[in-house]
């Protein structure tokens, strides 16, 4: 039942009304991630709980790791090792890491615990081949009806993309980064 909250035309709808979407953030814009984190913020305002997977993202001082956890409602889980993946040959140990990223991704959607459930640079995982894309697409599939999900990050494959309620592409127009500008702490992680 939906309960009303004094804000003229808002309503807390109960988890039994809720349908959840799935929502797709990717492009080789700046972006994504913080679109999701937008999104954490906005429902942990309405008192939703959430879950969030960071892939690829494990032992970098990441601004999100220290601050998501003191907001209300919100478990933060990250995994993956510190260096980037590129050209080189992917470490073992990083395969292994994805696939517990995506093993507690599922574990934290079937629990009846949280609202909104974020798997952050979960595309890119699947580009590098550190997870198959059908893994990706059968939890998409077990989504149950009341859960949100986000998936973040570039290289979206075509199975998510068809299957997802709302597709965004960040793309890129410029970027500091071309100038030699490197990452920035407090603003880029």
């Amino acid at each position: 039942m939906s309960q009303n909250t004094g804000i003229t035309g808002v309503h807390l709808v109960s988890k039994k009304e809720r349908k959840g979407l799935i929502q797709v953030f990717t492009g080789n814009g700046k972006g994504k991630t913080s679109a999701a984190l937008g999104s954490v913020l906005r429902a942990t305002g309405h008192g939703l709980k959430v879950f969030i997977v960071f892939f690829m993202k494990g032992k970098y001082p990441y601004g999100e790791f220290s601050s998501l956890p003191k907001l209300p409602g919100v478990e933060v889980a990250s995994f993956g090792l510190r260096c980037l993946i590129g050209d080189r040959e992917i470490d073992p140990e990083e395969i292994k890491q994805a696939e517990l990223a995506l093993k507690t991704a599922r574990e934290a959607m079937l629990s009846g615990k949280y609202d909104l459930v974020v798997l952050d640079e979960v595309n890119v995982a699947v580009y590098f081949k550190l997870i198959p894309p059908g893994d990706v697409v059968k939890l998409i599939e077990e989504k149950p009806p009341a859960v949100e999900l986000i998936l973040t990050g570039r290289y979206a494959e075509t199975a998510v993309i068809e299957r997802a309620d709302l597709v965004t592409e960040m793309t890129k127009i410029k970027h500091p980064y071309d100038k030699g500008v490197k990452a920035r702490k407090g603003i880029e992680y």
